[in-house]
């Protein structure tokens, strides 16, 4: 007897890569529920050969199911998940509503999923769990292994975040900007603050009263909350015109010494990280080359010879997966190897 699972925002970027994650990854599912809003009801989505039907998130029965991928957007999912939640189906929201919420878990499962365990002996727990920001998942991945051995102090991170991470009008304006330039019609910015076609846009959601951007703090917090909270952190998000793949340019400060080779090899052996690191012409990996793909991807491993015990990385992920639906499908993974979910009647 396998699992019973709704996707809310089943139609989105997202919801439909939580869907054909579940899929790809042999889910134990037994059912699938694909959920929106009313005026989505009806609609079809895909699940591996099967087709879905869109049902109507006001009217279905959540009591019947053990997951709710919620990917929905933060209003929906402070009005929704809390109801949810009270029938006992667990919710693994996707958007920023409950990440800093102290009764609320940050999971990563190959950095902190020892947090499900307590989380889910609590009596009066809410039933949510949070995913990361996409910029923050695949960036713990890889600091939590280094940490382990060589304890993390400062890190300096810029971001190449593509225009999917803005959701279905992020793609269509690059998409439309591009094809509007070769035909000489002007480029203009709706979804962005500027052109994004053969640009970069160094800010991501609202500015902040520290000159922070809401997406550069996102990293800083949610480094803390997921990894450990003495890790100091530093951001620069950039959007850039690359339809899906997020980068990372990254700076780490250790406590102690460790090499670059050193780095490789740890790293090489972390659960979620791929190592491709050859010092010649196309020895890295690209955001081209790692869509579709689970793994996070480093490259680029250097010591920073203008500090002690500095290391240099590159590194690549698919935001729509493990920045977003796989990670949440591998929290959902998680609870049920570790025996910490009962099916729901």
């Amino acid at each position: 007897m396998g699992y019973k699972v709704a996707v809310v925002g089943a139609t989105g970027n997202v919801g439909r890569e939580m869907l054909s994650i579940l899929e790809e990854r042999q889910f134990p599912v037994d059912e699938v529920h694909a959920i929106a809003s009313r005026k989505s009801m009806g609609v079809e989505v895909s699940f591996g050969e099967r087709t879905l039907k869109c049902q109507d998130l006001e009217q279905f029965d959540f009591s019947k199911v053990d997951f709710c991928l919620m990917s929905a957007g933060s209003a929906v999912s402070k009005e929704w998940s809390p109801k949810i939640g009270t029938t006992g189906c667990i919710v693994i929201d996707n958007s920023s509503c409950w990440r800093y919420d102290p009764e609320v878990p940050l999971i990563v499962p190959e950095v902190n999923a020892n947090a499900l365990t307590e989380y889910m002996a609590r009596p009066n727990r809410r039933n949510i769990i949070a995913n990361p920001n996409c910029s923050t998942a695949q960036l713990v991945v890889v600091l939590k292994p280094l940490h382990d051995v060589a304890k993390i102090k400062r890190v300096v991170v810029a971001t190449y975040q593509s225009v999917s991470g803005a959701g279905k009008e992020g793609l269509d304006e690059l998409w439309n900007q591009t094809k509007g330039i070769f035909v000489t019609d002007s480029p203009t910015p709706k979804k962005f603050t500027k052109q994004i076609a053969f640009n970069v846009i160094p800010h991501i959601d609202v500015f902040m009263d520290s000159g922070d951007t809401k997406e550069e703090w996102k990293m800083m917090a949610e480094t803390k909350k997921i990894l450990d909270p003495k890790i100091k952190l530093t951001a620069t998000c950039v959007r850039v015109p690359v339809f899906v793949g997020h980068s990372e340019a990254v700076n780490i400060e250790f406590e102690t010494p460790i090499s670059a080779e050193e780095a490789r090899e740890i790293l090489r052996e972390a659960p979620g990280c791929m190592v491709v690191d050859k010092r010649e012409d196309g020895g890295y990996v690209t955001p081209v080359e790692c869509v579709g793909d689970f793994a996070t991807f480093i490259s680029r491993i250097r010591e920073d010879a203008t500090i002690d015990n500095g290391l240099n990385l590159w590194v690549v992920s698919d935001n729509l997966r493990k920045g977003a639906a796989l990670n949440a499908v591998q929290i959902a993974e998680s609870l049920i190897n570790r025996g910490l979910i009962k099916k729901a009647a």
